[in-house]
């Protein structure tokens, strides 16, 4: 009883272990793709901020557009 309580202890440390060198291999995969989500990034804000730069405009022009 006692050696098969040890082998199944033995079994459950394997498992733990084996899934946390999965984890870490998974983990260090998105590290190499970095500089293209950092690109990703730049091109999101720089259309974020052409938009609210259109926006702008449309209220001046609108604004302008009600003084006459």
């Amino acid at each position: 009883m006692s050696k098969l309580l040890s082998v199944l202890i033995a079994g459950m440390f394997a498992i733990a272990s084996t899934s946390g060198f999965a984890q870490d291999k998974k983990a260090d995969a998105p590290k190499a793709d970095a500089p293209k989500a950092e690109a990703k990034k730049d091109s999101v804000k720089k259309e974020k901020k052409e938009k609210k730069e259109k926006k702008a405009k449309k209220a001046k022009k609108a604004k302008a557009e009600d003084k006459k």
